[in-house]
């Protein structure tokens, strides 16, 4: 995806290099980054979208002046099976990739389960509070709020599928009624079907969602992919052929519900192990950055 206008992306991001001058800093309290008219990467700043430790996101702009819109934005949803020792560090190297091509990042940090308090609905809750976070920190910050993008691995990828449906969410649900639209979204082995993966990572779906199909099944309802299709973004899901952690066919089996409810998705598979879709260097990368240029 290119600064042209058409895409404010949302995915997950994070700490690009800082100069001797002016250190990165973790205090939302501090003022905001200033977008630089040389060719220096800027520096990530760490914002505050609610009143918890973990809710907070890193926002990299890139170098240069920033288009009259201001920057399309990626924001960014590591993985991790939901669970609390996985980070945004995770999609650090897509964060730099995404700034030197043009892109603001937004990297996104969640409640999970563990220590952190998460699962579902405070992990749904985060990402949708910090998603529409964006268009305060537009207020402050040169972004295009018309051009946002979301992408997200793994669990993430789940997230981030989520996150395109939440207009399908019922009155009242954790996440409804969204304040920011994507123009696009990207899942990156993507945990795509709930009920089809409950037997991956020692139980994390189960722990995630606090049960078992049967035992919770209103809580499925609301944050299963495959329970929400019809929401219309353009979807593209990549999963390396070779994936051993999340099966390709969880993206298959949501390509075709997604199809048959008439969303426009594509999926496009390559070689590889779970992690290659993250590495800025793999061809299924590159198919993700394309996409998001044509369709944001």
């Amino acid at each position: 995806m290119t600064a042209g206008p058409g895409v404010l992306v949302v995915l997950l991001v994070l700490v690009a290099a800082c100069t001797p001058t002016e250190v990165a800093s973790d205090d939302p309290a501090e003022g905001p980054a200033v977008s630089r008219t040389d060719d220096r990467p800027n520096e990530a700043r760490t914002i505050a979208y609610g009143d918890g430790p973990e809710q907070v996101a890193d926002l990299l702009l890139p170098p240069g002046a920033a288009p009259e819109a201001g920057w399309p934005t990626v924001v960014l949803v590591h993985g991790g099976f939901w669970r609390d020792q996985y980070r945004r560090d995770l999609m650090a190297d897509l964060a730099a990739d995404l700034a030197a091509r043009g892109l603001a990042t937004w990297n996104v940090e969640y409640r999970r389960v563990g220590p952190t308090g998460g699962g579902v609905p405070e992990t749904l809750e985060d990402v949708a509070a910090a998603v529409d976070h964006l268009a305060e920190v537009a207020a402050d910050e040169p972004l295009d709020t018309e051009r946002i993008a979301v992408a997200g691995h793994s669990a993430g990828g789940q997230l981030a599928l989520w996150l395109a449906s939440r207009g399908r969410l019922p009155d009242g649900a954790p996440g409804g009624e969204p304040g920011l639209r994507p123009c696009g979204v990207v899942a990156q082995a993507a945990v795509a079907s709930l009920v089809d993966a409950l037997e991956l990572g020692g139980g994390a779906v189960a722990d995630f969602l606090g049960g078992r199909p049967d035992e919770v099944p209103e809580r499925y309802a609301l944050a299963d992919p495959v329970a929400l299709v019809g929401h219309g973004v353009p979807t593209l899901l990549i999963h390396a052929d070779g994936d051993a952690t999340v099966p390709l066919d969880l993206s298959e089996r949501y390509e075709a519900a997604a199809s048959g409810a008439g969303d426009p998705v594509e999926l496009v598979t390559g070689p590889g192990d779970h992690f290659a879709v993250i590495d800025p260097a793999d061809p299924l990368w590159a198919t993700a950055v394309d996409f998001l240029d044509r369709v944001c």
